[in-house]
């Protein structure tokens, strides 16, 4: 899953950046709310935190602007006013959720899960499809009973998968939830990590879940095939 991190303090917005991506997230920094705003107008965020104290336009302003432009990602807000009129201000401006600095970590990670799954109406921290089974909190993946070891990138692209099941997803659709804005879209980088994940999670078990539709992109799916399938 892809968010964005509005945050101007550098130290801070390097921690929470190289935290999140160690939890599997897909992670662009934006240091200021014009280019918040611009970069949400461009890319397909699944989950925007943004601090309240920015230059150019502070959180409040940038979140307003998202809401009146129709945008509808979910928004954790982050700052160090802790007043019950300043969390008011923020959930008024159009934010789901208020964090007041300084907060623990795994505090941000749940909140964040939480919101993600508002977001897609999930109300379980496990995806399902057929026998494999993906814990979203601890990022433990299990098939038939047995786990799979992932890579972090590896997680993030089947988790995004799993929350798309029986879809199919496009390369470009891929690249914008599971790769940040330095993704070179000339690589084969998609197509090796779906090979990885499909040799991990197919290899050994009669019914496959990853599926290849020539020409329009992968699925996971429990149901029979009825497309083009790649070994």
């Amino acid at each position: 899953m892809r968010i964005l991190l509005v945050e101007d303090e550098p130290s801070a917005a390097k921690m929470l950046a190289k935290g999140l991506r160690e939890h599997s997230y897909a992670v662009d920094v934006a240091q200021d709310g014009e280019a918040a705003l611009y970069q949400i107008s461009i890319y397909d965020y699944d989950l925007v935190i943004l601090d309240v104290m920015l230059p150019r336009k502070d959180g409040l302003e940038v979140c307003r602007e998202m809401r009146a432009l129709g945008a509808s990602i979910p928004v954790l807000m982050l700052t160090a006013r802790d007043q019950v009129e300043d969390r008011i201000a923020g959930l008024d401006s159009g934010a789901d959720d208020y964090l007041t600095k300084p907060f623990d970590f795994g505090e941000l990670l749940a909140r964040v899960r939480a919101l993600l799954r508002r977001g897609e109406a999930l109300q379980s921290e496990t995806l399902t499809v057929a026998d494999l089974e993906i814990n979203m909190r601890s990022k433990r993946v299990r098939r038939a009973g047995q786990e799979i070891q992932l890579t972090v990138k590896e997680y993030g692209l089947l988790e995004y998968f799993a929350r798309n099941t029986d879809r199919v997803l496009g390369r470009a659709e891929i690249a914008e939830h599971v790769w940040d804005e330095n993704f070179d879209v000339f690589s084969n980088l998609i197509e090796v990590y779906v090979q990885r994940l499909r040799r991990k999670i197919d290899d050994g078990h009669e019914v496959k879940l990853f599926q290849t539709r020539r020409g329009e992109g992968y699925v996971l799916t429990a149901a029979e095939e009825n497309g083009d399938s790649e070994k």
